[in-house]
């Protein structure tokens, strides 16, 4: 953290605001995580999203919820917290539309019924607008979203990893399904030419999902 975020009397600092974040965390993985496993992920993910960020005045909220997704990630992975639904991870490079879609498309079609992670080996600073608009199209509002670097953890926790045409590679572990959608790439295009790739995506969605959750994909 540097001296360039000074802030007014009675405002936190990015630094005081993530103290105050791993606190937080720390309550609430209290006997899952050592606190400084807790400190060490939420300034790495601090950190990671700094790297592509344009604004920053939202940055500490968003590490949080990062750093909170990523330690719920590792402790499914290590059985310290049920997971009883799927869970399943989309990738692309910068995880600013393909995997943004199909991650809110097949949350949507999924009501609860699997849980859905995103994540870009090379995140942009934010989401395609066209991707955004498409996607609002079909009731799916990714507004609150943002590319997030791929981690180990969350390949971990997950049961389905699915890249998305785009060369991207994942770490390899025993008892996961891995699968490889060649989807074209949003990035400058129209919404009309983003609407067709959404429909390739749901497509493939919708097949996804019937075959996770026959139930879920009838509904």
């Amino acid at each position: 953290m540097t001296d360039d975020h000074k802030s007014l009397p009675g405002v936190l600092t990015p630094e005081a605001g993530l103290h105050r974040l791993a606190d937080q965390l720390a309550e609430r993985f209290t006997g899952v995580f050592a606190r400084e496993t807790i400190d060490r992920y939420v300034f790495e993910s601090y950190t990671a999203l700094a790297r592509t960020a344009k604004v920053t005045m939202h940055l500490p909220v968003l590490a949080g919820r990062f750093a909170t997704e990523r330690l719920t990630a590792l402790a499914q992975a290590k059985g310290a917290i049920p997971s009883d639904v799927c869970e399943v991870l989309f990738v692309c490079v910068h995880n600013a539309g393909r995997s943004q879609m199909a991650a809110g498309l097949l949350a949507q079609r999924g009501a609860g019924r699997v849980h859905v992670r995103s994540a870009g080996s090379q995140p942009s600073a934010t989401i395609d607008a066209a991707v955004i608009e498409a996607m609002a199209e079909v009731g799916v509002d990714i507004t609150a979203e943002f590319p997030k670097p791929l981690t180990d953890d969350v390949v971990r926790a997950a049961d389905v990893v699915v890249t998305m045409g785009c060369g991207d590679a994942c770490p390899v572990y025993s008892g996961k399904r891995y699968l490889d959608w060649q989807v074209r790439d949003p990035a400058g295009l129209s919404v009309g030419e983003v609407r067709a790739i959404r429909t390739d995506i749901d497509t493939r969605v919708r097949a996804l999902l019937a075959e996770l959750h026959p139930a879920a994909a009838r509904a």
